[in-house]
């Protein structure tokens, strides 16, 4: 299942409660990046860290079912990752942007695509200063990005659902009806 939407929007979120309610059905692929850890955030448990040249060369060398570069950083879902989560015979959740969802398209994965969407851009920025993660060039760079993501909602087909996060609990029980039926 591949989980698409702006920084912000509030992925990370749903995804905990959809493993929390049903932790036997879902599973969450951790990502790597280049970027710096957050406060707060655990390698292995929210990203893979790692080093740029490092991750270029495992994307060089086909480790990686998906790359992007976003917000000047490398983000990727390593095969590896998803394999640990299907040997679980659990269904492996993405969260991943529009970038590697394209190419995620094109693979013989069989993915629900879901994009989360904020009720509008400016209540996407108001959640941006409110986590106070964010320098100003940072949340300029992840808005303009935003815009751009939420263009892909208009081509038809690309997405199985379209959620917008305007109440988490309504948002999130969208999410499980597009998913579980």
């Amino acid at each position: 299942m591949v989980i698409c939407g702006p920084s912000g929007v509030g992925k990370g979120t749903l995804i905990a409660k959809l493993i929390a309610e049903f932790p036997d059905k879902f599973g969450f692929s951790v990502s790597h990046t280049t970027r710096a850890p957050r406060p707060g955030e655990e390698n292995g448990v929210h990203y893979h860290f790692a080093e740029k040249k490092e991750m270029e060369t495992q994307i060089a060398n086909g480790e990686f079912l998906e790359h992007a570069r976003v917000h000047e950083n490398v983000y990727g879902t390593s095969v590896q990752s998803v394999k640990l989560v299907s040997q679980q015979h659990k269904i492996c959740i993405l969260d991943i942007d529009v970038q590697g969802a394209e190419i995620v398209k094109r693979s013989d994965l069989n993915a629900v695509f879901l994009f989360v969407a904020p009720p509008s851009l400016q209540e996407l920025e108001r959640r941006l200063r409110g986590r106070g993660t964010e320098k100003e060039d940072s949340i300029a760079v992840r808005l303009a990005n935003a815009s751009k993501e939420m263009a892909k909602i208009e081509v038809d087909g690309f997405f199985d659902a379209v959620v917008v996060n305007d109440d988490l609990d309504k948002a999130y029980a969208e999410i499980k009806k597009a998913i579980l039926g």
